[in-house]
């Protein structure tokens, strides 16, 4: 109703605005998602009835909703008072003082690793929401684990396998509900965000351990022991008709061994089990360029940062399984309960060769191993891709193209570069060596369950320590660190470690891992992540009427010295034009200059 001045009526709206002031268009905010594939499956009969009284918080929305921690928590409580199979416990707190909690799942009611370590039966950790927004994961290990322990229709799973779920990770970050989460994504309703309170991305976090988060799971790994480690995850990047894909590090890595039972075993059956309930399995999808599908797509090797290359460094049978953003909730969810029962009775069914192949790469100790990989533009393979159709047209926005998936399915051969070649590859050698000043580094290899001998007394060791150079800091933080490279010569040596050194040797299960902890190249080691900043820093200088006198003496006294000083000048003009560059260049070949500075503390020993 509006208000007649001046012979106009004026809603009361704008009456309320300050004078001057202009009304702002209400701009619609939902995300203009490209158009959903129909789809119906067998798997929509895991759904109870409206009426069931173990109906999950997202089944009662029509899964297209997801409950907070709370409600979340309270299910599970329920489900473990009334089964004696389901048991609950907390395996840290987060920043924001929360459990995170895992489930517990055994046919005889155990709850302990060492409990699980006499029942003998092979253990399948699931985890959900380590990226708190892309949760399918959680509903639907609620449903499952609902219909093992209270309607009974999905026991059996339990004969032969015990369970370990662990329905949020990131828990603060599940918290942080909004709406406007995840642009690229279809739901679901009360989604969370992607970091957890820190801002840190707790799927960059394996080799660093900077998160409480990552640490309990890391810890659950060496304590329980799991045969195989699923980390569910949502994807984004382009249309595509797969509703669920998965992969995992190839036989080229870290585990070839283990990398075969999963490309033979494991994947067969989930493509199987998920086809023949109405979904679409496919391969992890790697687009070239995502505002050009047509370039295709490619292979990718994950680093030890990444749960999935975390699992191949320390030969961890581990999947990673990415459902695709544009598919409706429900259809995710779904999804994930088949492919997750489909992983228990493969590991029921073929545990005893999973664990062969384990020990089979634990003891592997190759003589060279491989830091990092890249994908060359040497060779590219056509695949048969299950897409969508799409158009690109120029944008007068962007300035580029822009990408407009239709809906429409289509089947097109893409080019599939799978070409794959080591980065960098090292010599193992039989220990590193760490001074006990480095304790946050000592610390964390603890943490990972790497094995150490700690000295109680002074050791003098023959080892080789690597001399950096060209040492260039990242312009910006990634991940609440600096990143460092730098180009470096191995120097022998001989050091003294004082009493609280450690010695790592690397002819252990986690010796890979070790290695790439350790090597300075290793682009997921301590050294790549900034944790020996000190060492490239001066702390001792140099006065110009202490260094001239001198300098004029070595000059003198040493004609090499003198020719290799003229012949630098001449090949650099910045050290010729700079009096301080030529006083510095001639420092550091002094006794006075700092001989640590720039040089790795950890040594080779070979």
């Amino acid at each position: 109703m509006g208000r007649r001045i001046a012979n106009r009526v004026w809603p009361v709206a704008l009456l309320l605005l300050p004078l001057g002031a202009v009304a702002q268009p209400k701009i619609d905010w939902t995300a203009p998602l490209p158009p959903a594939l129909p789809w119906s499956g067998r798997s929509e009969a895991l759904i109870v009835a409206d009426d069931d009284p173990w109906i999950t918080p997202s089944e009662r929305s029509g899964l297209t909703a997801t409950p907070t921690y709370d409600e979340t928590m309270a299910y599970l409580r329920r489900l473990a008072e009334e089964s004696s199979v389901i048991h609950l416990l907390s395996i840290g707190k987060s920043a924001q003082g929360r459990d995170i909690m895992m489930v517990v799942a055994a046919a005889n009611g155990a709850s302990t690793p060492g409990a699980f370590k006499r029942d003998g039966k092979p253990t399948l950790l699931v985890q959900a929401g380590i990226h708190a927004g892309e949760i399918d994961g959680k509903d639907a290990g609620l449903m499952l684990l609902r219909d093992i322990a209270v309607r009974g229709i999905k026991a059996d799973l339990l004969n032969n396998v015990n369970l370990l779920f662990i329905p949020i990770l990131s828990v603060d970050g599940h918290e942080r509900r909004s709406p406007y989460n995840r642009i690229n994504q279809r739901g679901p309703e009360g989604q969370g965000w992607r970091t957890n309170s820190r801002n840190l991305n707790l799927n960059r976090d394996y080799a660093k351990l900077d998160t409480r988060e990552v640490r309990a799971v890391v810890k659950v790994i060496n304590q329980w022991a799991p045969d195989l480690y699923l980390d569910l995850h949502v994807s984004d990047g382009i249309d595509y008709q797969y509703d669920i894909t998965f992969g995992h590090a190839g036989d080229y890595s870290w585990s070839p061994s283990i990398a075969g039972w999963l490309e033979n075993y494991l994947a067969p059956a989930l493509n199987d089990d998920l086809s023949a309930e109405g979904h679409i399995p496919g391969p992890l999808v790697f687009a070239v360029d995502n505002r050009d599908p047509g370039k295709g797509t490619r292979e990718w090797t994950p680093s030890p940062r990444y749960s999935d290359g975390y699992g191949a460094a320390r030969h961890l049978p581990t999947v990673l399984v990415e459902n695709h953003s544009l598919k409706p909730y429900r259809q995710r969810v779904l999804g994930t309960y088949v492919l997750l029962e489909s992983a228990m009775r493969t590991l029921s069914r073929y545990g005893d060769r999973l664990s062969r192949a384990v020990t089979a790469d634990q003891s592997r100790e190759s003589k060279r191993l491989p830091l990092d990989w890249r994908v060359t533009d040497e060779k590219s393979d056509k695949i048969e891709f299950l897409g969508v159709g799409w158009s690109s047209n120029s944008s007068e926005i962007s300035g580029g193209r822009k990408v407009v998936w239709t809906g429409v399915p289509t089947e097109i051969n893409l080019p599939h570069a799978n070409t794959i070649v080591p980065t960098v590859t090292v010599r193992r050698p039989k220990a590193y060596w760490i001074p006990p000043a480095w304790d946050d580094v000592i610390d964390r290899l603890r943490m990972h369950g790497i094995y150490m001998e700690e000295m109680n007394r002074s050791r003098t060791v023959k080892v080789e320590l690597d001399r950096f150079t060209n040492v260039t800091l990242a312009p910006a933080p990634f991940e609440g660190r600096m990143r460092v490279t730098a180009e470096s010569t191995p120097e022998s040596r001989s050091e003294v470690y004082p009493p609280g050194s450690v010695r790592v040797p690397t002819n252990q299960p986690l010796g890979d891992l070790a290695i790439l902890l350790l090597e300075p190249r290793s682009p997921d080691s301590f050294f790549s992540w900034g944790f020996f900043l000190e060492i490239l820093q001066r702390t001792e200088y140099v006065e110009g009427y202490v260094m001239e006198p001198l300098a004029e003496r070595m000059l003198a006294t040493d004609p090499g010295l003198k020719r290799k000083f003229e012949a630098a000048l001449k090949a650099d003009q910045s050290l010729a034009g700079s009096p301080q560059a030529r006083l510095q260049w001639l420092y550091r070949r002094t006794p006075y200059y700092d001989d640590r500075h720039q040089l790795y503390p950890v040594g080779r020993e070979r």
